[in-house]
């Protein structure tokens, strides 16, 4: 289908509409980055050089999608991932937490999120809360509790942050509240930009730059950067710790930002139930390759001891499928709903799950394959050298 007003046909078509939109601090916020961005162009240009081995004939006419990951039932192997605060748009995390629940799939909500759990949880019961190592022992289980408590299934914890901020191509200035001086500041980018602001006068508030999510519930909530001033300051997980939280959690726990196989079968070794092979998007520590170059040697590493996700660079439902082949049990995707939700809300979060349930739906005919769980490495041609590098 064709790009309309109302619809966009790739994920591609979504980022020059957000860019259109936002201003262009907000933009530059969600491309994101590190350093030279090497990572981060990488995790997308990888899947470009794996190719389909397509069959022309007996393709079924029918093909599943369904599939299960940690304990939900999800109608494609597409995850929402764990994004920081969403001021792109002022319905924020609900916007893809509705969208989400729509489409059958679990969504994940970032510790940073700009929206509190309790309210997430009312939008998709799929819910997975995802938690940095912040502050204390207690702490980081007292945020975990009340997200179980808001209906979380599970756990997520990200554990690849190395706090690197440099850019090439240069960081936005985020304020650290929404006061007379960041508004004056804002004000030349937001005065081209009508329609983002429209948006935001029509809700009745400005964008909010708090993290409820860190602080306990009836707390006063902290702002993103005192929040990340408490989680710099705070000690880095040992595996004894992680291997306490799964304990204390005692349902579906993720650890997220494997990329080595040595790490992989450390987490199989503490009982995690899941991983996720990630490089923050290319936001952290430049010059690692793309996630799904790790994925065949962390698959290979743990075989079927723990479900394995792939994060990073998924655009289309065709890369959907190539993470499939390689091994991933599901992928969970970033940018690509930022982008659709501003450019278009809740319905350009939809859109652009939308495109990656076509997407696969497409690559499983022209494959000849029925279901996302008949895919294999053979449905692909994986370049000499595609996954060196890894194997640690």
């Amino acid at each position: 289908m064709a790009s309309t007003r109302d619809w966009f046909e790739s994920v591609a078509e979504a980022q020059r509409r957000a860019k259109k939109r936002l201003p262009r601090g907000v933009y530059l916020a969600l491309v994101a980055g590190a350093e030279a961005g090497v990572t981060m162009d990488d995790n997308v240009a990888a899947f470009g050089e794996l190719r389909f081995r397509p069959h022309i004939a007996d393709l079924p006419g029918e093909r599943k999608l369904a599939t299960t990951v940690m304990g939900q039932d999800v109608s494609m192997p597409v995850l929402i991932s764990p994004t920081g605060v969403q001021a792109v748009h002022p319905d924020g995390e609900l916007a893809v937490a509705r969208a989400a629940r729509d489409a059958g799939t679990a969504m994940g909500l970032s510790s940073f999120a700009s929206k509190p759990v309790e309210e997430v949880g009312k939008e998709n019961d799929k819910l997975l809360f995802q938690s940095y190592w912040v502050g204390s022992r207690d702490d980081i289980l007292a945020r975990a509790e009340r997200a179980r408590a808001a209906g979380a299934k599970g756990l997520i914890v990200t554990v690849d942050w190395v706090f690197g901020y440099r850019r090439d191509w240069g960081s936005p200035w985020i304020p650290e509240q929404i006061n007379l001086h960041a508004m004056m500041r804002y004000a030349p980018q937001v005065a081209h930009k009508p329609g983002y602001l429209w948006t935001w006068l029509r809700s009745g508030h400005l964008p909010d730059l708090g993290v409820p999510n860190l602080g306990a519930r009836d707390a006063a909530v902290p702002t993103f950067f005192g929040a990340y001033g408490q989680w710099m300051g705070s000690s880095q997980p040992t595996w004894e710790d992680l291997a306490w939280l799964r304990e204390q959690w005692g349902g579906p726990f993720m650890i997220k930002g494997i990329s080595r196989a040595d790490d992989a079968r450390r987490a199989v070794d503490i009982g995690a139930s899941a991983i996720s092979v990630s490089n923050h998007g290319g936001n952290n520590l430049d010059s690692t390759p793309a996630s799904i170059r790790n994925l065949p040697g962390v698959v290979d590493a743990v075989g079927d001891q723990i479900e394995v996700l792939l994060d990073g660079g998924i655009r289309r439902g065709g890369d959907v499928v190539k993470a499939l082949a390689l091994g991933a049990k599901a992928v969970m995707i970033g940018r690509a709903y930022l982008w659709g939700m501003a450019a278009g809300g809740q319905r350009g979060v939809t859109n652009v799950l939308e495109i990656m349930r076509q997407g696969i739906d497409e690559t499983l005919l022209g494959l000849g394959r029925s279901s996302v769980h008949d895919v294999t490495r053979d449905d692909i041609i994986v370049p000499d050298g595609f996954a060196l590098g890894f194997k640690a």
